[in-house]
């Protein structure tokens, strides 16, 4: 008896291609054998619908699991180029910090430079305009320290000198100082009140004989808003000789007190008031 599996057959094809060439075999009508030691597989049984349902599940978590565990990697992976970003950034950070640092440093090394020239500026006008108020009244030009007399001889010269001009110069000037002070954050105020005050003390200067440019009545909204309401502006008036008379209702000037040569000096403070840039700063 041949066996079937030993011809190396395995094909359908091949089978009946052997069996055709073997027709005249006389053991051809004989059932063929197996190998005694031939293992033949038995067919898989087929899944249950519990089998197949949880067999889906366990698939379904291998699938949820091998997921979570991709997350957990690229957010890691995130993670770690978070972390250099944002080294990178504070890095950044820190040297645009350091260069405005250094920006700042410089500006205000640059500020300080230019407020000491201002202020060298300031002092050298300063002096200017002593020595100008010096010589409009009569004063004789100062002295470098170096070479001042001794101090009994100066105070001999100053006692032989005109005071009463001076004082009141002195003044003026610091009633005036002093207004620009008090309103240094408004100076359209302040220029028009040294206008306000210019105009008044012109008028009586050029019309001492004329009593409605010597009184000027205080509760007038006009005069209260440009010189009366700020501090300073009625003592510039008294300091002038005007009083306030009538119970404080006017301020008033006697043509007896006009005096000249004080309106003229109250004119020469208004005027460098006015024009000097540098006036009431320090």
């Amino acid at each position: 008896m041949l066996n079937f599996s030993s011809s190396g057959n395995t094909s359908l094809e091949a089978a009946v291609n052997w069996v055709v060439e073997h027709e005249a075999d006389p053991d051809i009508d004989q059932m063929p054998m197996l190998p005694v030691n031939k293992i033949v597989e038995a067919p898989k049984p087929s899944l249950t619908p519990e089998e197949m349902k949880l067999k889906a599940q366990e698939l379904r978590e291998r699938a949820w699991k091998k997921k979570e565990e991709e997350e957990k990697r690229m957010e890691r992976e995130r993670e770690k180029e978070r972390i250099r970003v944002g080294k990178e950034l504070l890095e950044a950070k820190r040297i645009e910090e350091e260069n405005e640092r250094k920006r700042l440093l410089a500006l205000r090394k640059a500020e300080k430079e230019e407020e000491k020239r201002a202020r060298e500026k300031i002092r050298q006008k300063l002096e200017e305009d002593k020595a100008e108020r010096r010589r409009r009244l009569g004063l004789p030009p100062e002295e470098p320290a170096t070479v001042k007399p001794s101090a009994p001889v100066v105070e001999e010269k100053k006692s032989s000198l005109p005071i009463r001009p001076a004082t009141k110069a002195e003044q003026m000037r610091e009633c005036l100082r002093s207004l620009k002070q008090n309103h240094k954050d408004d100076d359209a105020k302040v220029k028009r009140a040294f206008q306000t005050l210019l105009t008044y003390i012109g008028n009586v200067a050029r019309n001492p004989d004329e009593e409605k440019f010597r009184k000027i009545r205080l509760n007038n909204q006009t005069f209260q808003d440009r010189v009366g309401s700020l501090k300073g502006g009625i003592e510039f008036f008294e300091i002038c000789g005007f009083e306030k008379v009538e119970g404080d209702q006017f301020l008033y000037l006697s043509r007896n007190k006009v005096d000249m040569q004080v309106l003229n000096s109250a004119g020469s403070e208004l005027n460098s008031a006015t024009n000097n840039p540098f006036f009431g700063v320090l």
